[in-house]
Order: structure tokens, then C-alpha cells, then sequence
């Protein structure tokens, strides 16, 4: 018997839930969510004061001194990486979209093994405080860093973004402000972290809201569940009764095999370039802690993603898609506004809390892989030589802490009323593009040369960005355009393999002897260290 039979027969006994939700509160102050929401901001404050102690060198600043434990980790890699995307975002998309969404939770959980395999033990063995370390191990410092810190700073931006966007909703839903009041709060909250806590007080708050995000998407999971018997066929089974098969199959997302498979290599690979997951491996003391914090944070991220797609077929079925969209029009309020038709209003403040918390923690690594970049990547390797004045380059990275704080807000502002995402999609475009190839080419391939690997990266973001701004993302959703220059709205299954080739071909055209010589020391310290551990 097929599963749709099988689930229309069950739909029955669902029909009564089914109904429409009542109207909302959202948009109106909600004391229990102002609650929370200073409840968790005294938390944190407190953790950025304690760590603010302990925030004296450039490493605690940016590698929290190296003292992180592999667990620790784990979770700060969860929470760094289950973000308002994939509370708000997925969830929103599933609800709206139906079965589509699972490409987003399945695209970014399958990505860990890539940084498992590939770059975690590399990372925390060749490099210091960003990936621009690590290809600059054996290449000429000065083009890479460069060329890295676009790559860097495009992702991050486009990553702010989207969380920024999330934020927004969230605090106009919990204070009843204007979206724009909202954003500028939570960039002012987000600079403070990053600027007097660092890297220790960014890791303690990503521990902090990774455990609260699995227990609310948890609890608010089983209140789904709970109304279907704890039978998942009985909810997908009202969800088909209700809008038709089709919610159930691929196609009213993602129509397009090439977008789809396009979305898919960005997930999939953008994981490994991710600036401010990269910089989560420097904060352990070895490569051995280095390789157990992934296993923990993709046991942590697999569980949660199992619970995003149960909550957005229980938003689509218990609220349902129009009243989703009428909050807003990216689906972003699809979680808060299930908690509130399960739990009322008190358990609506709850679940928005927990959905800034997501968001204020995401913000502040990235804020901080940013200032990382241009601070360390740019001020002190590039203008100053690597010889920068002590305390220098602290300073350098708090005053771009600032820059980084106004620019997210100005863009979270622009990009008002996007799904998170799909905007958190772009970013792993460019970071699977710019950053990626680059980084596996320069530990793995003996012949890359410090050309092959700028010309990658300089290809990869300048590639990905052109690509986005003619694609209907811009063109169409943003400029109102009829049609788009680009079809596809993931650049990827073009600018990955660009700029692979790119990188290799450029490689095999020049020499660059004193790479080759450095990358066989490189490997062997590199095994060495491995054999220690």
C-alpha cells in the first residue's frame, strides 16, 4: 500500500485539528516574552562581564585562550550553527511550502562529515585564528590574506542579514516596536558581546542558547506531536487531507533540478567555509578535541533538525500557511506563532525568547569571524607586515567590531521581510565557493601556488555575488524586475566547480617553488602533530 494511501486513511481522525488558529498577539507587548528576553540578556551580560576578565590577549580575544573542551565545543558549533534559519527559516518554509523545506535541514546537516574529514584536524594543526591561516601556511601571505578576507566578509554580511531580518520580527513581535527600532536594539546588544567578551563570552552564550533551543523546538515539537498521538503519518496525513498530496512531494519550493541540485552542493559544502565555524576549531587545545566537538555538534544538529520539519508541518496544519504569511510574508513567525496557538501567549513569549537568543548569539561569532578578518587577515598580516604594535590588534578588531555592528543593520533594515533561510542559503554559496576550494586545495594539492589559490577565491566571490545580483533574488524579489539575468536563485553548481578549476588551471600555469617546499614541511608537521595526539 503506498504511504499517501496510508496517510489519507489516516487523515480522518486529524480533520479536527484542522481548524483555523484564533487570532494573534503577536505585534502587541507580550510581558511574558519582555521577560525572557531580559532574563536572558542579564545572563549573558553577565557571562560578557565575567569573560571580559578574562580577555587580555589577542589569542583569548579570538580563540578563548585555546581552553575550550571538545563537549564545550560541540555545543558552541551547534549553536553557532542552528540558527534563526533554521528555527525560523526552515520551519517557515516547510509550513509554507511543505515537503521542499527538508532539502534546507538535510543540505545543512549532511555538510559536518565534509568538515569532519576534510578540515577540522588541518585547521586547528596549521592555522591560528582564521582559515586565511591555514592557506597562508605555505603561499605568500599578503595576495591570500587578501583575497580571503573578501570571501570572509562577503559571508559573514550575507549572513548578518538573515539574522538580522529574524531579529527584527522577533522584537517588533515580543515589544510591538517598528522592525527598524528592533534591528538597531539587537545590533547594539550583539556589539556589546562581541567587543567586551571576545571569544570566550561568544562560546558561553552559544552554550547558553544551544541548550535553551533544544529544549523549546523540543518541548513545542512534542505539543505537536502530542495532538496526533505522537504519530508523525497522522500529522503529515492532516497536512495532505487539508492542502493536497503535493505538500508532501518536492516541487513547490524547488522546481527547477538545477536549483535544487545548485542549493544542494551550497548547503553541502558551504559548511566547510563557514568563517565563524571555521574559527569555533582554534578554541580547543588539540586536533583529537578538534574531531570530537564535530561529532557532538552534528549529533546535536541532526536531533534539531528532526524537530524543524515536525514543527513546520504542525504550523502548517494547526495555523496554517496564510495566517503564517499574513505576520509575515517570509514565514519566518511559523514557530512563535504554533507556540501560541498550543500554548497561549505565555508560552508564545517563551518560544520568541528562545528564538532571540538563537539569533543574538548567531550575530555575535559571526561579528567576531568578521573583525577577525579584517583585524588580523588585513590590519596586522597585510598593513603591518605581521608585525603589529602590542595590543594593536585588539583594538583593530574592537573598532571593527563597531563597522561590522552598523553595516548589519543597515542590511538587516534593507532586506526587511525575507525568508532567513533562503537568505542564509546565499551565504553558503559564497563561502562554499570562495572559501572552500581554496582551502582544500591548499592542504591537499602539493602543486597549488599562492596564484592558483587568490585566483579561486577572488573567482569564487566575485563569481557568486555577480550571480546573486542577477538572479530573480535580486532582480525580481528586491528590484521588482519582470525577469532575472540568471535563472537559478543558488548560484553554486556554477561557481563551485568555477572555482575549482579556476584554482587548478592557474596552478598548472605558474610555479611556486617555495610552496611546493613549505606544503612537504606543512604535511609532515602536520602528521607529526597528528601522531602526538
Amino acid at each position: 500500500m503506498s504511504a499517501l494511501l496510508l496517510l489519507r486513511q489516516a487523515a480522518p481522525a486529524t480533520a479536527a485539528l484542522t481548524a483555523p488558529a484564533p487570532a494573534t498577539a503577536i505585534g502587541q507587548p507580550n510581558a511574558v516574552a519582555m521577560g525572557f528576553f531580559f532574563l536572558f540578556i542579564a545572563i549573558t551580560l553577565g557571562i560578557t562581564y565575567w569573560a571580559a576578565r578574562k580577555t587580555r590577549t589577542t589569542e583569548q580575544f579570538y580563540a578563548a585562550g585555546r581552553s575550550i573542551s571538545a563537549a564545550q565545543n560541540g555545543f558552541a558549533l551547534a549553536g553557532d550553527y542552528m540558527s534563526a534559519a533554521s528555527f525560523l527559516g526552515i520551519a517557515g518554509l516547510v509550513s509554507t511550502t511543505g515537503f521542499d523545506g527538508l532539502i534546507y535541514s538535510t543540505g545543512w546537516l549532511v555538510g559536518w562529515p565534509v568538515v569532519l574529514f576534510l578540515v577540522a584536524e588541518p585547521l586547528r594543526n596549521l592555522g591560528r585564528y582564521t582559515f586565511a591561516d591555514v592557506v597562508a601556511t605555505r603561499l605568500k601571505h599578503t595576495p591570500v590574506r587578501l583575497a580571503a578576507a573578501l570571501g570572509t566578509l562577503s559571508t559573514v554580511i550575507f549572513y548578518l542579514i538573515a539574522q538580522m531580518v529574524g531579529a527584527g520580527s522577533l522584537i517588533k513581535l515580543m515589544f510591538g516596536l517598528s522592525y527598524e527600532t528592533a534591528v538597531v536594539i539587537v545590533g547594539v546588544a550583539m556589539i556589546a558581546y562581541v567587543l567586551f567578551g571576545g571569544m570566550i563570552a561568544t562560546t558561553w552564550v552559544q552554550i547558553v542558547k544551544a541548550g535553551l533551543l533544544l529544549a523549546g523546538a523540543a518541548l513545542l515539537a512534542g505539543m505537536v506531536l502530542a495532538k496526533f498521538g505522537f504519530n508523525p503519518v497522522a500529522l503529515f496525513a492532516a497536512a495532505a487531507a487539508k492542502y493536497g498530496d503535493g505538500v508532501l512531494a518536492p516541487g513547490k519550493l524547488v522546481s527547477n533540478p538545477l536549483d535544487t541540485i545548485s542549493l544542494g552542493m551550497a548547503l553541502m559544502f558551504g559548511t566547510a567555509g563557514l568563517p565563524h565555524i571555521l574559527m569555533r576549531f582554534y578554541t580547543v587545545p588539540d586536533a583529537r578535541a578538534a574531531r570530537k566537538s564535530v561529532f557532538y555538534a552534528t549529533g546535536l544538529i541532526g536531533f534539531f533538525y528532526l524537530l524543524t520539519f515536525i514543527l513546520g508541518f504542525g504550523a502548517m496544519v494547526l495555523v496554517g500557511p496564510d495566517a503564517i504569511k499574513a505576520i509575515d510574508k517570509g514565514g519566518n513567525m511559523a514557530a512563535p506563532l504554533l507556540a501560541e496557538f498550543l500554548g497561549g501567549t505565555p508560552f508564545l513569549g517563551f518560544i520568541a525568547a528562545v528564538a532571540f537568543a538563537t539569533i543574538l548569539a548567531v550575530v555575535a561569532g559571526l561579528t567576531l569571524s568578521g573583525a577577525a578578518a579584517l583585524s588580523h587577515d588585513l590590519w596586522t598580516s597585510v598593513v603591518r607586515g605581521g608585525h603589529a604594535k602590542p595590543g594593536e590588534e585588539l583594538k583593530v578588531a574592537r573598532g571593527a567590531t563597531l563597522f561590522l555592528g552598523v553595516v548589519a543593520v543597515l542590511l538587516g533594515i534593507t532586506f526587511k521581510g525575507q525568508n532567513v533561510a533562503f537568505m542564509v542559503s546565499l551565504a553558503f554559496a559564497i563561502a562554499a565557493s570562495a572559501n572552500f576550494p581554496a582551502l582544500v586545495l591548499s592542504i591537499f594539492w602539493r602543486r597549488c601556488t599562492t596564484q592558483g589559490a587568490v585566483s579561486s577565491m577572488l573567482f569564487g566571490t566575485v563569481a557568486t555575488l555577480l550571480l546573486i545580483y542577477l538572479s530573480p533574488v535580486i532582480q525580481v524579489d528586491i528590484l521588482k524586475h519582470e525577469s532575472a539575468w540568471f535563472a537559478l536563485k543558488n548560484p553554486a553548481i556554477v561557481t563551485i566547480p568555477g572555482s575549482f578549476l579556476v584554482g587548478i588551471v592557474v596552478s598548472l600555469l605558474t610555479r611556486d617553488r617555495l610552496a611546493v617546499e613549505a606544503y612537504d614541511g606543512a604535511v609532515r608537521d602536520m602528521i607529526d602533530g597528528a601522531k602526538a595526539y
